[in-house]
């Protein structure tokens, strides 16, 4: 018979990115807090691994660009308690088509967010290592996140607030009851008042195993997505990027970002459909040689010849709008689609709010019927 633990306030499941800034919020507020993650520290079977991820604040709409302020503050805080150097502010140019462009200058100037529209030209004498298309938007408060560094300090600030964090803890099932939820491990049962599920491409499969009806999750999807890192020519200061098809772009949109292993770049959410356990960690010829391609094109600062391509997965919804609700005493935070990773200490602090019950899940995160807010 399994052993049965004594009950923490919070149970989390999951120690990506999400998981393990919910915990640090968590803990912080006094709450007991127990982590799980099934696989050990520093894993490349999820969502959250590698050297590198943007931080940008620019999005179609406001509704983005606020909670990307409001993370902001708090990457800051997680590095002065940790003091692990996690956010490196390089500022960040999104380009191409004029409309696309000039709806996150919109969403910038709306909420006071400094930045500038630029020509081409211009842009390339600040930044050679790059050819731009028609239109340029930067902002300086934006740059690159070291993905395997942050998780590491939010489970480092979470285990200083007090949370108990594990690794290789596989969960089974969740059962509700009247008292909170059983979390059902090989070994034992953790028991918290609330749940919080953050599992990434897991997710739906473990909320299939309560006892509960599970909630009403919009369709999603996991891909198997293949940046690439190139090895620069030109000099370090390289901005994170966002090139936007429909001017002279005419393939798929294309992200980029300096890295402790070269410029790395990649297209968002073309990778093939796939599960956990169907992946091949094998990155595809022909997605490869569309990137170099690209490389040789738009990106006279590296050698197109030199891409070591990644894999990572992605689980998305149809909007790109993320999942963060709570249904009783589960809370869900899964589908960040590609693009959550720099919102993770602002999602840890809501998640925190829900479970106290001081918040509630904004419309566009919420289950069921949501608000056609397309995140881009």
């Amino acid at each position: 018979m399994s052993r049965v633990e004594p009950r923490a306030d919070v149970v989390i499941v999951g120690g990506g990115v999400i998981g393990s800034a919910a915990a640090w919020r968590l803990a912080t507020r006094g709450k007991s807090v127990t982590l799980l993650e099934q696989f050990e520290p520093g894993h490349r079977r999820g969502a959250s691994h590698g050297s590198s991820r943007i931080y940008r604040q620019a999005y179609d709409g406001e509704f983005y660009t606020a909670l990307a302020g409001r993370a902001l503050p708090l990457w800051r805080h997680l590095q002065d308690t940790t003091g692990t150097e996690v956010l490196t502010l390089t500022g960040a140019v999104d380009h191409g088509l004029p409309a696309v462009v000039e709806a996150r200058a919109r969403s910038l100037a709306a909420l006071g967010v400094r930045h500038e529209v630029l020509e081409p030209r211009a842009a390339e004498r600040l930044w050679p290592g790059i050819r731009f298309d028609t239109t340029v938007v930067h902002h300086p408060e934006a740059g690159r996140l070291h993905a395997d560094r942050a998780v590491a300090a939010f489970q480092e600030a979470a285990a200083q607030a007090g949370a108990d964090v594990r690794h290789g803890t596989v969960v089974e099932s969740l059962h509700s009851h009247g008292h909170g939820v059983d979390v059902v491990t090989p070994d034992a049962v953790v028991r918290g008042r609330h749940v919080v599920v953050a599992a990434g491409a897991w997710s739906h499969r473990l909320l299939t195993r309560t006892s509960d009806p599970a909630p009403r999750l919009p369709a999603m999807r996991t891909t198997q997505e293949q940046p690439a890192h190139f090895v620069p020519v030109t000099g370090p200061d390289w901005p994170s990027f966002v090139h936007h098809p429909g001017a002279l772009l005419t393939t798929a949109g294309i992200y980029g970002l300096g890295s402790e292993d070269g410029i790395k770049i990649g297209e968002h959410g073309t990778g093939p459909e796939v599960t956990p356990e169907t992946r091949t960690f094998r990155a595809d010829p022909a997605g490869v040689a569309r990137l170099a391609a690209y490389a040789a094109r738009w990106l006279p600062g590296v050698d197109p010849g030199s891409a070591v391509a990644d894999t990572c997965l992605y689980t998305s919804t149809p909007d790109s709008n993320f999942v963060v609700d709570r249904i009783g005493a589960v809370v869900v935070a899964a589908g960040f689609s590609g693009h959550g990773f720099k919102f993770a200490p602002a999602i840890g602090e809501l998640i925190a709010g829900l479970v106290e019950g001081t918040a509630v899940a904004p419309e566009p995160f919420r289950f069921g019927t949501r608000e056609a807010v397309t995140a881009r």
